[in-house]
């Protein structure tokens, strides 16, 4: 998966074929959706860029706020590992690399399905990673997605986590 995508509860067939739809307009026939075990959670492996798709569903919500109806959050995807601390760790360590020396950073975590200490992830984190951190307006966010044992990982701007109705809203203002 490089895509986690939020709907409302019992519209995720709507959604996975609305992704779907979306990925093959952007290039991508042959996107694999999944719904989750988790209500209203969809996952996505599509050959392009992640952070590319939200930027061109941004772009579609702007000239077409209505074009999107069911995918409510999208959220791009760089590394999938089991949710054990020690692999988390290692794939933030990995991609850390995207966070230069004068950026802040936030680590943010959205669990479902885990019993996995959050505290305990950031801790580890935060003590090998040198940058300040900055909880109100970083540079970068260390995004890590827990869906039960499986984990998504990314090092994102806030800008590069699509929520529709929140560019929806700006529309209409």
């Amino acid at each position: 998966m490089n895509l986690i995508v939020t709907c409302a509860r019992h519209f995720e067939p709507e959604a996975g074929e609305e992704l779907a739809d979306i990925l093959e307009e952007l290039g991508d026939p042959e996107v694999k959706v999944s719904i989750t075990d988790m209500s209203g959670i969809l996952t996505a492996e599509t050959k392009i860029d992640p952070v590319e798709v939200t930027g061109k569903v941004r772009e579609m919500l702007l000239d077409e706020p209505w074009s999107v109806r069911y995918c409510l959050r999208i959220i791009p995807i760089q590394k999938v590992v089991e949710t054990k601390i020690e692999d988390i760790e290692k794939s933030v360590a990995d991609l850390h690399k995207q966070i230069t020396d004068n950026e802040t950073y936030r680590i943010l975590i959205e669990k479902r399905n885990s019993n996995i200490s959050s505290q305990e992830i950031i801790t580890k984190i935060a003590n090998k990673i040198k940058n300040k951190v900055s909880l109100d307006f970083p540079d970068k966010v260390i995004l890590i997605e827990i869906l039960g044992n499986l984990s998504g990982i990314s090092i994102l701007k806030k800008s590069d986590i699509l929520s529709t109705e929140k560019t929806k809203r700006s529309v209409s203002e």
